[in-house]
């Protein structure tokens, strides 16, 4: 049995993103601008936020999988590829979360 990776997800995106047409609900959020991608994910998080305060595994589950959509959607929206977010993770792995955090430049 094959597994549903987040990469299948991302290429399901790129494919409705290129197909167009008012059938995909990718392509509407797309053509309505990064911004309201950017909302859509914030009320996705939200969301997730309360599942996880309720303590309902399902409704964050399902949550879940809305954000990471909706978080692949905004990243296309602005040309940055899953493989970018990975390189960034892979970079923070190299040292502890308390040192990775603490090399980041201050505002």
């Amino acid at each position: 049995m094959s597994r549903f990776t987040v990469h299948d997800l991302a290429a399901t995106i790129d494919a409705r993103a290129a197909a167009g047409g008012e059938a995909s609900y990718t392509r509407k959020l797309l053509d309505k601008g990064a911004e309201h991608c950017a909302k859509k994910l914030g009320e996705e998080a939200v969301e997730t936020v309360i599942a996880a305060v309720e303590n309902d595994r399902d409704h964050l589950i399902a949550e879940s999988a809305d954000l990471v959509f909706h978080l692949l959607v905004l990243l296309k929206s602005r040309g940055v590829k899953l493989e970018d977010v990975e390189a960034a993770l892979e970079k923070r792995t190299s040292m502890s979360g308390l040192e990775e955090k603490a090399s980041r430049k201050r505002d």
